[in-house]
């Protein structure tokens, strides 16, 4: 099954850098990159008024120009890019996930309008986190370049999200040549129990790090011999922060659906929307792939 590598097109200039983005990543996989437009009824949440006037609302011209146009830039600054264009009726959230059940890869931008708006902090991007069937990037604008060279960084906690967010990162991180940092996010206040508890709790915590690291590290090195892979375990008051403060080396940061320990409600909590908000490079979010029809 030749998935293809979706993205989420309005027009906005967020959707726009999405875009080449996706186009980069179609071109780097050989999977052709499909631009799709979710839009919503003119009189209201894509239901007409009239309950018994239930017909498809009809694409828009406009849209459809708009599609054209970033399709015909794309393939232009890609060489060999095959993109297809199409507009989809309903909201944006509803239209990507499903999508997303064929595609090898969903990308999205952190800011829209229209059919997108309110991507990160609406219903889009809650639908995306919470229901894709397959890997999705965020692409955030970046205030600076992002290192094209950096590493790819992936959260561990021992979660089985998690490991399979490093089996993603792994894989994305031979895809461009570049090396894997696996981290691990222990806290640094401990409460109660004196200085020698505290000494033993800190003691035990260091080794399980460790554990955990090294347990990953050794399965990602069976499955991608030569691929340069770091161990990386962090003292942080918040996983959020430490992450995002990775995010400003890294190319790309990795992260499960589903946490616990540091990351735990990596998705639904606050260290998943200040990754997504606050992150110096594209986040993606690990989902497994559904079952090819």
């Amino acid at each position: 099954m030749n998935r293809p590598v979706v993205v989420g097109v309005d027009g906005s200039s967020s959707s726009l850098v999405a875009a080449e983005h996706a186009a980069r990543t179609a071109v780097q996989r050989s999977r052709p990159l499909h631009l799709v437009h979710g839009y919503l009824h003119p009189l209201g949440y894509g239901v007409p008024l009239n309950p018994y006037d239930l017909g498809v609302p009809a694409p828009t011209e406009e849209a459809q120009k708009m599609l054209a146009q970033v399709a015909a830039e794309l393939t232009g600054h890609h060489p060999g890019l095959r993109t297809e264009v199409r507009q989809v009726a309903g909201g944006a959230g509803a239209a990507l996930v499903e999508e997303s059940r064929r595609a090898e890869l969903v990308v999205v931008g952190s800011r829209g309008h229209g059919g997108f708006a309110g991507l990160l902090l609406g219903s889009v991007s809650g639908q995306l986190a919470q229901h894709g069937h397959c890997p999705v990037l965020v692409v955030r604008p970046a205030e600076e370049p992002i290192p094209v060279h950096g590493p790819v960084v992936v959260g561990v906690d021992g979660s089985e999200s998690a490991a399979l967010a490093v089996r993603q990162a792994a894989d994305e991180a031979e895809r461009r040549g570049s090396p894997l940092v696996l981290m691990h996010v222990r806290p640094t206040d401990r409460a109660g129990g004196g200085p020698e508890g505290v000494a033993e709790s800190g003691v035990a915590e260091e080794a399980g790090s460790a554990e955990l690291l090294t347990g990953a590290a050794g399965r990602v090195r069976a499955d991608h011999p030569g691929l340069p892979v770091t161990e990386r375990p962090v003292r942080a008051a918040k996983p959020a922060q430490a992450l995002i403060e990775a995010s400003g080396e890294a190319a790309l940061v990795v992260v499960g659906s589903r946490g616990r320990g540091g990351f735990a409600g990596l998705l639904l909590g606050s260290v998943s929307q200040a990754l997504v908000q606050h992150a110096h490079c594209p986040v993606l979010i690990a989902h497994p792939y559904e079952p090819a029809a």
